[in-house]
């Protein structure tokens, strides 16, 4: 089984040696590692250039999703496996999710537990960030916590399902992980097989207000599906909460933007 690495970056000169040092250390050698420059105005590309082990990629800035994108129509390996430039793999990542997948062909995604530092230290997960024993579509709609960087993909799988919305300037994983769950299983690995670092100022997570602008945007592919009812109610739960964002960012054009759209999904619309 050969895997590919896509690692998209974007003025990560700081962090991406750490990143594809991490992937070296595997004790399942990898078939290649992409790394995709998305426009950064830093050093990243040379950073890439001293590992003869990698094949950069270099892009115009046009977001995480065009660049895992790309990175996966470079590959060429069975699998693919992704790694955020900012994040770090165990050794032993690669070897066990390809166990698990051997051990249940039919399964054509996994991904893994994970462990948070912040400032340096090791923390606990918030119980919102705590994995459930199996993620379904139901319970990843408030927040589909499955990490990018502890997926493991068939790469024939991921063409059939459908790239990462380029649309999308975040949660673009909440988007594809919950196509993916509509119809498909995604095996969970309950090992700490990835370390995600935070406390860094240019992080997606912390650049945008109302992260639930974009996942609304994401549900909104699912209406009048098999599970009409539960987007539904989702749908108008997220968007009382963005109205009162809106309140508070005194963005008075959302607000009603937001109550409209909650009189229509009331309506059936």
């Amino acid at each position: 089984m050969t895997v590919s690495v896509v690692i998209p970056a974007y003025n990560r000169v700081a962090t991406l040696s750490r990143a594809i040092d991490s992937v070296l250390a595997q004790s399942y050698k990898v078939e290649e590692i992409i790394v995709v420059d998305d426009g950064s105005t830093d050093a990243t590309s040379e950073v890439a250039k001293m590992y003869p082990e990698v094949s950069l990629l270099r892009q115009k800035n046009m977001g995480v999703s065009s660049a895992r994108n790309n990175g996966v129509m470079m590959a060429s390996s069975e699998w693919i496996a992704f790694l955020d430039s900012d994040d770090t793999w165990h050794p032993e990542k690669i070897a066990r999710q390809l166990k698990l997948h051997k051990q249940s062909p039919t399964l054509k995604i996994s991904y893994t537990d994970e462990e948070w530092i912040r400032d340096g230290k090791l923390v606990a997960l918030p119980k919102k960030y705590q994995k459930p024993s199996q993620a379904t579509f139901k319970n990843s709609l408030d927040y589909c916590n499955i990490a990018p960087s502890s997926v493991l993909m068939e790469k024939k799988f991921f063409d059939k399902i459908g790239e990462f919305d380029e649309s999308l300037e975040v949660c673009e994983d909440y988007d594809l992980w919950l196509r993916i769950l509509a119809g498909n299983e995604i095996g969970y690995l309950p090992e700490k097989l990835i370390t995600k670092y935070g406390g860094h100022d240019d992080q997606l997570s912390s650049k945008y207000w109302g992260m639930d602008r974009f996942r609304v945007r994401a549900l909104e592919k699912h209406l009048d599906g098999e599970e009409d009812a539960i987007v539904r109610q989702e749908l108008i739960r997220k968007y009382k909460l963005l109205e009162k964002g809106a309140v508070k960012y005194n963005r008075a054009d959302d607000f009603e933007i937001y109550r409209v759209r909650i009189e229509q999904l009331r309506a059936g619309y």
